[in-house]
């Protein structure tokens, strides 16, 4: 019967590499590479001879089916890897994952290196409780309404990926949105320049602003939202519409941003 092992592979040092991740990739029959480049990059280095088919984001939805279809057929043990860390996290291969369980074929973990744990172990948060939420919004509006939303929850701990370009942005509505919140950044996880800093968001927005090389590197945030009280979200009865364009205002948008967002909840223009 073919197997569907989810493979960890290293986040920036080779030498995470598991022995029993090593082993898998040798004895499979195929690999399910997010990019085939910088897996085969991995496994020259290792000296691993292994087979690889492509499994992306933009293509896994449709690639997934005939993948196990070909395990089913040929009885092939898969290895499905991605450019660093934990498929099916933040990652491609959910989709596979699913088919295979679904076809009957045992899907095994090999753990390894996953930034979101690696960014929790060092901040020095109490991360008994967490929530992880991958890469936030990119417009600051709908950022701010996310950041609210997962305040709202109750879970103290948050955790996101953030790009190099974009994370001194986030940390900006961050520092906007939610008043008290504590931020552990850690950026080249594992590598030779592996960096965490820690703080208050303001804290932490003025050492990345005075740091030149900020924009280098793929970050990890934990958010400490033990002090962070933010009001609950009010619904159309339970407020005014002027209060409610406060309260968009107060998030970080301008009045034209506040009236958009209204306008989008059902208000009529005139009366905004």
């Amino acid at each position: 019967m073919p197997r569907l092992f989810i493979v960890a592979t290293p986040i920036g040092n080779l030498s995470d590499i598991s022995a029993r991740a090593l082993q898998t990739l040798r004895d499979c029959d195929l690999i399910a590479a997010e990019d085939t480049r910088v897996t085969r990059a991995l496994l020259n280095h290792f000296e691993i001879d292994t087979p690889c088919v492509s499994n992306h984001q933009h293509n896994e939805e449709n690639r997934a089916a005939p993948i196990v279809a070909r395990m089913l057929e040929e009885d092939l043990d898969v290895a499905l890897v991605t450019d660093a860390g934990t498929p099916c996290i933040s990652d491609p291969g959910s989709f596979l994952a699913k088919e295979a369980a679904a076809a009957g074929i045992e899907v095994l973990a090999v753990p390894g290196p996953t930034a979101m744990a690696s960014a929790l172990s060092v901040s020095g948060f109490d991360s008994r409780e967490f929530a992880f939420y991958g890469f936030l919004p990119r417009q600051k509006r709908e950022l701010s309404e996310k950041l609210l939303a997962i305040a709202r929850t109750g879970v103290p701990i948050a955790v996101a990926h953030e790009s190099p370009h974009r994370v001194i942005d986030l940390v900006s509505v961050i520092c906007e949105t939610l008043p008290g919140c504590r931020v552990s950044a850690s950026c080249d996880l594992t590598k030779l320049h592996e960096k965490t800093i820690r703080g208050t968001a303001e804290e932490v927005l003025a050492m990345l602003r005075a740091n030149e090389k900020a924009e280098k590197g793929e970050y990890c945030l934990v958010l400490d939202l033990h002090d962070v009280h933010v009001a609950e979200k009010k619904t159309a009865s339970d407020a005014s519409l002027e209060a409610r364009i406060f309260e968009q205002l107060m998030a970080g948008r301008d009045m034209r941003e506040a009236g958009d967002a209204l306008m989008e909840q059902g208000e009529k223009r005139n009366d905004v």
